[in-house]
């Protein structure tokens, strides 16, 4: 198990340093021969993005509020779904809210000082991908549905409704929670093109969609096998 984590933190931190390689790169040999802002704001918003989303709201909820840690015990996923069998409506509302909030919060605060697609989109994905990969918590996160959502929310209100839509009519039909995340963040794109028509943003999209469809894998599995659990039961 040790290894296991051990790798992990290191494809993680490869990952981490790659991106930041990469915009650096671009910052020195693209800028300013383009008119984007300057790249240190790509850089320091994805950073920020990225460091408030490694705050794990179901680990600290779960520490605040004296129960189990949510990494090791029911289902192993720090979200609020876990949250809530293994504690409380209450705990689970909390975590819900704060996975949600540190999606928007960046995106909301980059689009107040910038507003440069790029550098709302990149503040996003930082924080979705901080979500995953919480630096604080041992680079084992949760899926990012509720924090995608948020991202989503500070970009557009409606096209967090579409989504919110269109989780709600899967999860009412067919009652699978994890069914109707996956069927949301297929859809997620086309919402956001529809509504947007913006590149930048369904590039966003389609990247949040890709990687919460990886993190459901298991998810996919059981859903293949008719042995995931069903809403309620």
């Amino acid at each position: 198990i040790l290894s296991n984590r051990c790798l992990l933190t290191d494809r993680a931190g490869t990952l981490a340093r790659r991106g930041l390689l990469a915009l650096s790169l671009y910052c020195r040999y693209d800028w300013p021969k383009t008119s984007h802002p300057p790249c240190m704001e790509y850089l320091i918003f994805t950073i920020a993005g990225y460091l408030l989303g490694s705050v794990s709201s179901a680990v600290v909820v779960s520490r605040l509020m004296n129960l189990p840690d949510p990494r090791s015990e029911g289902s192993g996923n720090p979200g609020a779904t876990n949250v809530l069998r293994l504690g409380n409506k209450a705990a689970a509302g909390l975590t819900l809210a704060g996975d949600i909030l540190k999606g928007a919060l960046p995106v909301l605060v980059a689009r107040w000082l910038v507003d440069d697609p790029l550098t709302v989109a990149l503040a996003g994905a930082g924080a979705f991908f901080g979500h995953l990969f919480p630096l604080f918590f041992g680079f084992k996160g949760g899926k990012g549905v509720a924090t995608a959502l948020g991202v989503f929310a500070a970009v557009s209100l409606s096209v967090a409704g579409g989504l919110a839509l269109t989780w709600l009519v899967v999860a009412l039909v067919l009652r699978y929670s994890s069914l109707a995340a996956l069927v949301s963040a297929v859809s997620a794109p086309v919402w956001v093109w529809w509504i947007l028509s913006d590149p930048v943003y369904t590039g966003l999209a389609a990247l949040l969609a890709l990687m919460l469809i990886l993190r459901h894998r298991a998810n996919i599995g059981r859903l293949l096998a008719g042995t995931e659990s069903k809403i309620g039961k």
